[in-house]
């Protein structure tokens, strides 16, 4: 297993009742892709989110409507929710009184310097934070000039012009995210940041892609951040449900041993001595077990040769042959079953 250096100690500030940073565990969170003015689908795919893990989930709030109905979206989930903002201080100020537990918004974007006081004023009274969210795709215009494109050292220097106007506020209750969808960029850019400040970090790899690409790309990243002990909160963008962010944060996390939710499935490539469907016997395994909470490793091998002694530290496994199949735990065989009864007998063992 990699060696995961010990998490960067940041300032501990809270969301809802979620913790992040002072050593807290790394929260998993995602977007929603509804539209946010349609409170009933918002309303579903939250739930749908929160059942796969979602700890924390941002939504955008592009005009009045959008920010209007964000507080009967929160009465009907159960995680905290953070409000996304773009130029306009006011969805900012309907936001908090609409009961979010925190908004994105960077205060060098939203005007002038009254409006900025106006907002954090709200913030303050609520006890909400803060999450400056500086993005390469949208840096300042003189930033790009002086660096002449999207470096890490712009997207630093761009967070602390944003931190800068805050602190002047008395407002520390901050987080920070730093992306970038080149993920060396990404990467480096955290790292600055991370030697200068003692913010909690929400990471993340910007415009990550598909989910083939994607998940690569968020994984790279992301696990070179983890291993460093950069990292406070986690959100994989991909362009696919977000259910598949809170499943693929979740298995970045359990590879690098930070936290394990759900099973772990080990599973060999098979050979020429697989003499079962194996890639069905994995894929219906992975799809009966997706939604289960408790942290087991389930080694599903091709081979009754080397599958139990391969798969020796997993809690169960399962071993395929020509016609039949070895059922074992902990690298023990407790079953041989028929390879028609493999699947189910494979998973009433793990139930019981």
């Amino acid at each position: 297993m990699v060696k995961v250096r010990p998490r960067k100690l940041t300032k501990r500030i809270y969301v809802g009742n979620v913790p992040v940073g002072g050593g807290s565990p790394i929260a998993v969170q995602s977007m929603t892709k509804t539209d946010t003015r349609d409170v009933k689908a918002t309303v579903r795919q939250i739930k749908t989110l929160e059942d796969a893990g979602c700890e924390i989930i941002r939504l955008a709030v592009p005009d009045t409507d959008a920010a209007m109905s964000l507080g009967r979206i929160k009465k009907s989930i159960n995680i905290p929710m953070i409000a996304d903002i773009h130029f306009d201080w006011r969805l900012a100020l309907e936001a908090i009184r609409q009961g979010m537990d925190g908004i994105r918004i960077n205060p060098g974007n939203i005007g002038a310097r009254w409006k900025v006081k106006e907002v954090i004023a709200a913030a303050k009274d609520g006890n909400i934070p803060i999450r400056i969210g500086v993005n390469a795709g949208s840096l300042e215009k003189e930033l790009l000039q002086k660096y002449g494109h999207p470096k890490p050292e712009a997207l630093v220097e761009s967070a602390k012009r944003h931190i800068e106007i805050l602190e002047e506020l008395s407002f520390t209750n901050i987080k920070v995210s730093l992306k970038a969808s080149n993920v060396s960029t990404t990467v480096e850019a955290y790292r600055l940041f991370s030697e200068r400040y003692d913010y909690p970090l929400h990471i993340g790899i910007s415009e990550a892609g598909p989910p083939f690409t994607g998940v690569i790309k968020s994984s790279v990243g992301l696990g070179i951040l983890l291993s460093e002990g950069i990292g406070d909160t986690i959100r994989v963008s991909l362009t696919a449900k977000p259910v598949e962010e809170i499943r693929v944060a979740y298995e970045i996390l359990k590879s690098l041993g930070i936290r394990r939710k759900g099973a772990e499935i080990i599973s060999c490539p098979t050979c020429g001595r697989c003499k079962v469907d194996l890639r069905g016997l994995v894929s219906e395994v992975e799809s009966r077990l997706k939604n289960i909470d408790k942290p087991i490793t389930v080694a599903v091998m091709g081979c009754v040769v080397n599958g139990p002694g391969e798969a020796r530290e997993a809690d169960f496994g399962v071993a395929g042959g020509k016609g039949m199949g070895l059922i074992f735990r902990k690298g023990e065989v407790v079953r041989k079953v028929k390879e028609k009864d493999l699947l189910d007998a494979f998973l009433k063992e793990i139930e019981n």
